[in-house]
């Protein structure tokens, strides 16, 4: 399954920074801070990596629900619909996520 280009762009253009590297993984991108997966690009959705606190809140959330694969909920991740990705929903997004992120040790 092929990821959204347009999304993939969009978090490109607001994670243009040193500490941020981007890979192909599982056929979706993902974005790393400082070696941490941070966001990616999963079909239409951003996945988002969140503490615990932030998971239960994201929850709750228009447009969330938590990562699965293979019917295993991923701790730590959530995705959000693609059609809830409006400039200040994504920005939102990345702030939260980088924030969890920047906080563990570089890899």
């Amino acid at each position: 399954m092929a990821y959204d280009e347009i999304l993939a762009q969009r978090l490109r253009d607001r994670l243009a920074e040193p500490d941020v590297t981007e890979r192909k993984m599982f056929g979706g991108l993902a974005f790393f801070t400082n070696g941490n997966m941070t966001v990616g690009v999963h079909a239409d959705e951003l996945i988002v990596r969140l503490g615990p606190d932030g998971i239960a809140a994201a929850l709750t959330r228009p447009g969330v629900r938590p990562f699965e694969v293979g019917g295993r909920s991923m701790k730590g991740w959530i995705l959000v619909a693609g059609d809830h990705l409006d400039d200040p929903e994504l920005d939102g997004w990345l702030a939260e996520a980088r924030d969890y992120a920047g906080a563990l040790p570089p890899k």
